[in-house]
């Protein structure tokens, strides 16, 4: 039987709460799941507010035109990472600038992007604010959205430093990283609003959904009325504005909720699999894990690491049961985003892309199933020297 890559643990009281949606019919956008799982997921990542929608990208999207990127703005991202913070960035109209990341942490390349910065762009006055243009296109850089790769964290403080200096609205694509912390201060409470996944892959799943998170009432109190198609009376069909149809049902909202009840518990499963790989494949083959900052405490949600025999071992792990994939293609490599800006020296996060293979990492992945994987790779490494 196959070991699944990242599946998730259903072992809680999914059954029952989703029977209770059944029993009594609330099933769809309204019920008393949704207020809970908003306020389990604000109040454990300490954020005052959290609006559920029904993916990580939908939160993307709306976190953005409410911080008011529109038709032409620049927002920068970083050139490894899943598809959708690209993709969000484009339904608003803006245009992205893709950083290349550190070759060691996976995370934004700091340095690459103040020096981009300071060299590419020049301040414009708005009233009493102030707002950065880049040089070449004369149109505004309205925001950054950093990714947490992986449950990994680079440096915040920094970050926030550049973010400040340059009048960056920072939104947080959080949706790997439920469970980290950058000095004792969770993921998505950095910025204007931080964002969250629920997606089948991640730690706690509800199928899909997702999680705004943020500090702002009103931007909160917009999120919900936007992503339940911008309806301003209870009774009467009556909307104020363009809304979106983004809502997190409350069968799914039911899951979530039995999830976040377990949580600690599938969060020490995490770190005890990440220990486990650590030390068992610490000096097998040419194996380079991702680094990590003694400021950073990740959830390791996907293990990922390097290797120049990526390609084969690949194939070796998935014909012998045991579920692996590479890592994602950098974002200016696909054809919808190749003429978009990248910022880059050394093009590091194609170099990791070619080297970097994900295996099982499942929140509820067994001991038996760690050494399975572990012995397959050693196995590789000592038929293969």
């Amino acid at each position: 039987m196959m070991i699944p890559l990242s599946v998730p643990c259903l072992e809680g009281n999914e059954w029952k709460y989703v029977e209770d949606c059944l029993d009594t019919g609330w099933i769809s956008s309204a019920g008393a799941y949704v207020n809970r799982f908003e306020e389990m997921m604000a109040g454990y990542v300490g954020a005052k507010y959290g609006v559920a929608c029904m993916n990580g990208t939908s939160g993307l999207h709306i976190a953005q035109v409410l911080s008011g990127i529109g038709q032409g703005d620049h927002v920068i991202a970083p050139d490894l990472t899943f598809v959708a913070t690209l993709n969000a960035i484009k339904y608003t109209g803006a245009q992205p600038i893709l950083v290349d990341v550190n070759e060691n942490n996976w995370q934004m390349d700091l340095d690459l992007l103040e020096e981009y910065l300071e060299n590419n762009t020049y301040p414009v006055e708005a009233g009493a604010a102030v707002h950065y243009c880049l040089q070449s296109t004369h149109r505004p850089v309205k925001a950054i959205v950093p990714v947490h790769v992986l449950g990994n964290v680079g440096n915040m403080d920094r970050l926030l430093a550049i973010a400040e200096k340059f009048r960056l609205t920072v939104i947080e694509d959080s949706t790997e990283s439920l469970g980290s912390f950058y000095k004792r201060k969770h993921t998505g409470t950095f910025g204007k609003a931080g964002v969250f996944s629920f997606n089948g892959n991640k730690i706690i799943s509800t199928g899909g959904g997702g999680m705004i998170v943020t500090d702002d009432e009103e931007l909160a109190q917009k999120a919900k009325h936007l992503t339940t198609q911008a309806k301003s009376s209870a009774e009467e069909y009556i909307h104020d504005e363009v809304g979106y149809n983004y809502r997190l049902v409350n069968i799914l909202a039911a899951i979530g909720v039995a999830q976040m009840e377990r949580f600690p518990e599938l969060l020490a499963n995490k770190l005890r699999m990440n220990d486990f790989y650590r030390s068992e494949l610490a000096d097998t083959g040419d194996i380079v894990f991702q680094e990590v900052s003694e400021d950073v405490d990740p959830n390791y949600w996907l293990f990922t690491f390097k290797t120049s025999r990526m390609r084969e071992l690949l194939l070796f792990l998935n014909s012998r049961g045991v579920m692996s994939r590479p890592f994602w293609m950098p974002m200016n490599r696909l054809r919808m985003f190749k003429n978009d800006i990248y910022v880059s020296r050394r093009d590091s996060a194609y170099a990791i892309y070619q080297s970097c293979i994900s295996i099982p990492s499942s929140a509820g992945i067994t001991h038996e199933q760690l050494e399975e994987v572990v012995g397959q790779i050693k196995l590789f490494f000592s038929n293969t020297k």
